[in-house]
């Protein structure tokens, strides 16, 4: 083994180093079965999502040479592998991978599994990278107070790791002052191992019980926390070692941004509401016990989840290989529409607003004020047929949001409201049995133009069908991208773009097209 990894295939053999150990004794565990690798994970030996995903992937390999044909054997193996860390998904999806070539044999899986962990080196070092970028670009101060949760670094991985990799890339760029680890109780992964991690690479550091995060966030002692996952929900939730979960309420409490760093294949899009996570229930003596001395009374009832999962309305970002992913701007998605509801133009219950991640939308719930939501009264729905995933029940409006997601699969956000003049102007336009409104010479034009000087613009005109999925059946039809705007006739307008921001940009634009309609009509 090399002082840069963890794990190491010598060829026959996995080599790993025993994490139970560190820091004051190196070990080196030599593990030739599966068998002997689900112990070491379940052990805890070997630890951290990705890296156990590597582990595993070796296991297959043993169990393939030493049950040759009978793949029935090495499955079972398989199976007994993913038993181990049920949260980890990296885990599963490794063992799939391997798994996929045992028809071809041995070699074939053998060559999978070191894909699988030159695939997680590579994927280390673009999250280094990225998130690097993406905290150098968006927060001023210099040097930052970086706050951690467990252990996210090469012990975890096959590379530089996942959040600690983002730490050692500003490192190198001089702007860590320091580096708060949480104990990270009650296996102690921050005091054990990450502050090891950190001593190696010269960065500066300080260790707090798990509960000082809190409070050291209240003082001003705290720019950012940063921690890792083992799972990603479609919709964002996190799913990381218990402890996480505190972490993230208190940083929303106190501004502070909340990012998570994780390979892209984290996220399990068959995951809807954050209760779909297997959370891993440790064993008691891990409680009632500290380094083999009892501490807690003979018989003592235990509950220790290994993990927690934060909603996605806590989470600033998650940061993966590929992408900065903001999983659901909830906060953001209910101080926008409570604007709109004070200027008046989501009167009562009236109007939705959505933003689109991926294949999901989340959207405000059926009859719930705009001026007092919260992210519990936003709905998780598909975002091309609007089919209910999680939360309250969705607006019937949630059809027409649908109709546009379904056409144009850039956009980001979307925004239907019943501002006054608009309204108007689509009631009058209806009345004279008009399919379209033109505004023509007015500056504001371009607010629907992308920025583009334009003396005329034409935004369609829908009938109001009682039944609301008979508009969105009308906006499939007829929707054009240009403008990015429709009008619905005594009922409101619906506007869309690659943000949320933009979205009501064009919503503020043509309300001010139509004020100005209706005001320079009455001059006669």
């Amino acid at each position: 083994m090399t002082a840069e990894t963890a794990l190491h295939w010598d060829g026959t053999a996995l080599l790993a180093l025993d994490q139970r150990r560190l820091p004051h004794a190196h070990t080196t565990l030599r593990l030739t079965s599966a068998g002997q690798i689900a112990e070491a994970i379940a052990g805890l030996a070997i630890r951290g999502a990705p890296a156990i995903g590597v582990a595993a992937a070796f296991g297959i390999v043993l169990s393939a040479r030493e049950h040759g044909a009978d793949t029935a054997r090495v499955r079972t193996d398989a199976e007994l592998l993913i038993r181990t860390r049920p949260t980890a998904i990296a885990l599963r999806r490794a063992v799939h991978r391997t798994t996929s070539h045992l028809h071809e044999g041995a070699d074939a899986v053998l060559a999978a599994a070191q894909e699988v962990q030159a695939a997680d080196v590579r994927t280390c070092d673009a999250i280094g990278e990225r998130g690097a970028h993406h905290i150098l670009a968006t927060l001023r101060r210099r040097p930052l107070r970086i706050l951690t949760h467990c252990n996210t670094g090469m012990l975890a991985t096959t590379g530089q790791g996942t959040a600690l990799a983002v730490i050692k890339r500003l490192a190198g760029h001089g702007a860590v002052e320091t580096v708060l680890v949480g104990e990270t109780r009650p296996l102690l992964q921050g005091a054990r191992l990450t502050t090891w991690e950190l001593r190696r690479a010269g960065i500066p550091h300080r260790l707090c019980v798990d509960a000082a995060g809190p409070a050291l966030m209240a003082s001003g002692e705290v720019d950012l926390v940063l921690v890792g996952a083992d799972r990603i929900t479609a919709a964002g939730d996190v799913a990381n070692k218990i402890g996480t979960y505190a972490l993230a309420v208190a940083a929303e409490r106190h501004g502070i941004p909340f990012l998570v760093a994780a390979p892209e294949e984290t996220i399990d899009q068959d995951l809807i509401e954050p209760g779909d996570v297997h959370v891993e229930e440790r064993p008691a003596d891990e409680l009632t016990t500290i380094a083999g001395q009892p501490v807690a009374p003979r018989d003592t009832e235990v509950r220790n989840p290994a993990f927690d999962v934060t909603p996605a309305d806590l989470v600033t970002a998650v940061i993966t290989e590929t992408r900065v992913w903001v999983p659901w701007p909830a906060t953001e998605l209910c101080r926008v529409a409570a604007g709109l509801y004070r200027r008046g133009w989501l009167d009562g219950t009236a109007g939705n607003l959505s933003v689109r991640a991926d294949d999901h939308a989340l959207i405000t719930a059926s009859g719930r004020s705009k001026g007092s939501l919260r992210p519990e009264d936003l709905v998780l729905v598909d975002a091309v047929t609007g089919t209910h995933r999680r939360g309250p029940k969705p607006s019937a409006e949630t059809a027409i949001h649908a109709a546009v997601y379904a056409a144009f699969p850039d956009v980001g956000a979307v925004v239907h409201a019943h501002p006054p003049f608009a309204t108007t102007i689509a009631a009058r336009a209806a009345e004279a049995g008009d399919t379209q409104v033109r505004f023509t010479d007015f500056e504001i034009i371009k607010g629907l133009t992308a920025g583009v000087p334009a003396t005329c613009v034409d935004v369609p005109l829908f009938r109001n069908w009682p039944h609301v999925p008979d508009i969105a059946r009308d906006v499939t039809d007829r929707v054009t991208a240009d403008p990015p705007a429709l009008l619905i006739a005594h009922h409101g307008v619906t506007t869309w773009g690659p943000t949320l921001e933009t979205a009501c940009n064009r919503l503020e634009a043509l309300e001010s097209l139509c004020r100005l309609q209706v005001m320079t009509t009455m001059r006669s």
